[in-house]
């Protein structure tokens, strides 16, 4: 019998065939249960991404498949126990995340060159969801590039959490003291910005169209921080109109939908830009409601400023969704209808 190591899951190994089997024995029978999932959703959603069989019980699980496809199985379920334990919760968008880890860390370094610490996915740290570590390797890049730069552009399609990561950040920024208050912008192109003829004062008129980013504000702050801010200033909601004019400094400040800002506006958002201050730039190039001949600011801007040194910039994939599965599969069905098609042949 393997000697369990202090802190961490006790492991047995057999083979057969070309396949091995292994036994993991967490040291924690609540913990475990976190880690398996409700019903061992998790162990089922580890199979069905590496193509192995896990089952477990009460605090043993045993997994069998093909010795690489174990090996990250067994790693990931470590991992995920790691975290448990720290006081991190597990959804199955975290599962992928590991999985992607892991295996980022295998081509990086092959298993007889392994250092004792091996790198990992950046995370965003905040007072209300402790650290929100990303799930890829293009969050995990655009994490860093956040981290490093003072402006920021984002583009990708839906579900890849580039809007959501970014409010992450900038209220990390706040909480940190690096800036002093949040400055979250919109384009409102359904309304054509004049936002005069809806009812209620300017925050009631621009809730609308800032919902998404609202959401991401109380997915990392309390309820009684946001609003609190909001009343105080150090959270500012501004429609894209009302920008012209003001140099913003010590401000985290976030661009979203920027796909649907003209050529002016995008300049004169970026122009906004003052000491101590960051600034994101997110938007979809594929989801442009623009009227048709008006370029897009932001395809616009991501040509203009592509190599100017302090800009860092992060194109997302179809394949860099997160949000669920099957909006992965839609925005890829979506993509492979607009794809050019040989000639003389149909869609």
């Amino acid at each position: 019998m393997p000697r369990p190591v202090r802190g961490r899951p006790s492991i047995s190994l057999s083979h057969a065939s070309d396949d091995t089997e292994v036994m993991l024995s967490l040291d924690d029978n609540g913990l475990a249960s976190i880690v398996f999932g409700h019903y061992d959703q998790n162990l089922a959603h580890i199979e069905r991404r590496l193509g192995v069989m896990a089952n477990a019980n009460g605090n043993h699980v045993v997994i069998k498949g093909p010795v690489d496809a174990t090996d990250k199985a067994r790693r990931v379920v470590e991992t995920l126990y790691d975290r448990v334990r720290s006081g991190s919760t597990i959804s199955l968008g975290d599962i992928d995340g590991a999985i992607q880890e892991i295996a980022l860390q295998g081509n990086l370094f092959p298993a007889e060159a392994k250092p004792d610490r091996l790198p990992s996915f950046e995370q965003i740290v905040t007072r209300k969801r402790g650290g929100v570590r990303a799930r890829n390797v293009a969050q995990d890049s655009y994490i860093r590039i956040l981290q490093r730069h003072e402006l920021v552009i984002a583009e990708g399609p839906a579900g890849t959490g580039k809007t959501w990561l970014a409010v992450g950040h900038a209220v990390a920024l706040l909480e940190q003291g690096i800036v002093e208050r949040l400055v979250l912008s919109r384009p409102a192109v359904e309304a054509g910005e004049r936002l005069g003829f809806l009812p209620g004062d300017l925050r009631d008129k621009v809730d609308p169209y800032l919902r998404p980013v609202y959401d991401a504000l109380y997915d990392f702050m309390e309820a009684r921080h946001v609003e609190r801010g909001l009343s105080t200033g150090m959270i500012e909601i501004a429609p894209l109109a009302f920008m012209r004019g003001r140099t913003l400094t010590k401000a985290a400040v976030l661009l979203d939908e920027a796909q649907n800002c003209t050529t002016m506006q995008m300049k004169m958002f970026l122009t906004r830009l003052g000491e101590g201050s960051r600034m994101i730039v997110t938007g979809d190039p594929s989801q442009i409601d623009l009227p048709p001949g008006q370029q897009s600011g932001l395809v616009q801007a991501v040509s203009i400023l592509k190599g100017v040194e302090g800009i860092g910039h992060v194109v997302f994939r179809e394949g860099d969704v997160v949000r669920h599965d099957l909006v992965r599969r839609i925005v890829h069905a979506y993509e492979t209808a607009a794809a050019p098609t040989p000639q003389g042949t149909r869609p």
